[in-house]
């Protein structure tokens, strides 16, 4: 019977290009693999040849693009088609950790009911890295991704939250669109009580890295510098 090969769980940058955010077995492990599933072909490229410190390598590496267009029940099992004939096989994400608030999920649920070994190495996830540096609850807390778009939808999805993670004493963690970044930070001080606190994190692991924690009522006398940045954020009631 032959032996499958792998999938690796390979980190990406949160933006700019200090490698050194990156466990050493990214940087040993990735040069080796030829096989890729990703979100965007040329952006991987672009980190591979990161990473492998050499162009002369992409002739070598193949690549399958899954992005969040592709839906759970039509999922490709071809995808994973290296793995199953014993190659090993890289799964990279546009920025972060693979299938955490990323499609890869998908492809790792199947590795697993094909019996193909997964294995997370280790990087940036600007979630995490955003619960551990806020100071609120980290022994329970909930990820929302993108709350609704339209004014009055966010605005009871925010209050919602507000609720439940002072009923709980849960962290509620959400993300949005950097242009849409202020109108988010403007519905949150309008909508939450002034004593929930709101944890605000930017460009994480970026040099102007931005992170600061306070309650609502302070919040209301300061606008956060964070429009059109990468941004977390996170609310404890």
């Amino acid at each position: 019977m032959r032996k499958t090969g792998k999938l690796y769980l390979i980190p990406n940058l949160l933006g700019g290009d200090d490698l050194g955010v990156l466990s050493g077995d990214v940087l040993k492990i990735v040069p080796q693999l030829q096989h890729f599933i990703v979100e965007n072909e040329r952006n991987a490229r672009r980190y591979l040849i990161k990473l492998s410190g050499t162009s002369g390598k992409v002739d070598s590496w193949h690549f399958a693009v899954l992005d969040k267009h592709h839906k759970k029940q039509h999922f490709d099992k071809s995808l994973l088609a290296p793995a199953l004939k014993g190659m090993d096989i890289g799964l990279i994400s546009e920025a972060g950790l693979p299938a955490i608030a990323d499609p890869g999920a998908i492809v790792v649920e199947q590795a697993h009911n094909l019996s193909i070994q997964v294995i997370p190495l280790v990087g940036p996830s600007s979630i995490f890295l955003a619960l551990a540096a806020s100071g609120l609850n980290g022994q329970s807390f909930s990820f929302h991704g993108y709350l609704p778009i339209e004014a009055e939808a966010r605005a009871r999805k925010i209050k919602a939250l507000e609720t439940m993670s002072r009923k709980f004493n849960t962290t509620q963690i959400f993300i949005e669109t950097p242009y849409r970044n202020l109108q988010m930070f403007e519905s949150i001080v309008r909508t939450c009580g002034e004593h929930t606190h709101l944890c605000i994190a930017a460009n994480l692991s970026l040099p102007d890295e931005y992170i600061f924690t306070q309650k609502i009522g302070d919040w209301r006398k300061n606008q956060a510098d964070i429009n059109k940045k990468p941004c977390v954020f996170l609310l404890l009631g």
